[in-house]
């Protein structure tokens, strides 16, 4: 600058010719820098998973319901003799709720349940708005579901969340930044679910109930969110796991 003792005030109709030349560098820099932000931050930025919500999009679902290890709906998958599958799709409430509906009632049933999906790749629940009992040959199940697959006792390191924000109404919806609202969530009936990850990296999911295969909710309130390692009886149910372990075995990490 010729005149290093150019000033400018903010009530002058113009810029001293001596810092104009360095404002409008500094301005073309600051919008550079902005636009470079804006594509860097979200190529280094996790992404976060396919998980969606379909409210208030709402549908019906028709299959056989099961009320434990948690209220669930088992429906058949599209095929055809031996090749027909079927998935098992979580039953919650409308809120921060387990379903309001008489499951008891309807156990083993051939049901029809309308509500909307929320999932998160294969897992997948249904925020439950009514149920009815259907006749059996409108299920679209051949049989009634088997009671599921020992894998034996396993230990596992992860943290547990609740199923319904995890598999897509909130996002993220695990770690301490939703403890808060998890805990409300399995607090109100919402199954909790054990996030864990194979030897390859993936993330799996495991319903948790107790050893007896009752519900633990109340009885993990304390630890949601925290890195645990927890130890249990593995059952495979079609697509889904769960482990039969008692809260009190938990271990902090």
């Amino acid at each position: 600058m010729k005149n290093p003792d150019a000033f400018y005030v903010g009530y002058h109709p113009r810029m001293p010719r001596e810092l104009a030349p360095f404002v409008r560098n500094a301005v073309l820099l600051l919008l550079l820098g902005v636009a470079a932000l804006a594509v860097v931050v979200p190529v280094l930025h996790d992404a976060y998973p396919v998980a969606l919500s379909e409210w208030p999009t709402q549908r019906n679902f028709v299959g056989i319901l099961q009320a434990s290890p948690a209220p669930h709906l088992v429906v058949a998958r599209p095929g055809t003799g031996s090749d027909r599958r079927s998935s098992r799709y979580v039953l919650v409430g409308q809120g921060k709720t387990g379903p309001i509906i008489d499951v008891s009632g309807l156990d083993g049933k051939p049901t029809r349940v309308r509500g909307w999906l929320v999932f998160r790749g294969a897992q997948t629940l249904i925020a439950t708005v009514s149920a009815e009992e259907i006749p059996a040959t409108e299920s679209g199940l051949p049989v009634e579901p088997g009671g599921g697959e020992s894998l034996g006792t396993m230990t596992l390191r992860g943290e547990i969340v609740d199923s319904k924000c995890y598999f897509g109404t909130m996002r993220p919806g695990n770690s301490k930044v939703h403890r808060g609202c998890a805990a409300r969530c399995i607090s109100g009936g919402v199954p909790p679910i054990f996030i864990s990850r194979d030897p390859a990296g993936n993330e799996v999911a495991f319903l948790i109930v107790a050893t007896d295969g009752s519900a633990v909710n109340q009885r993990v309130l304390h630890l949601v969110a925290e890195p645990l390692e927890i130890t249990g009886k593995v059952v495979r149910l079609g697509d889904a796991f769960v482990i039969k372990t008692d809260p009190e075995t938990y271990r902090r990490l």
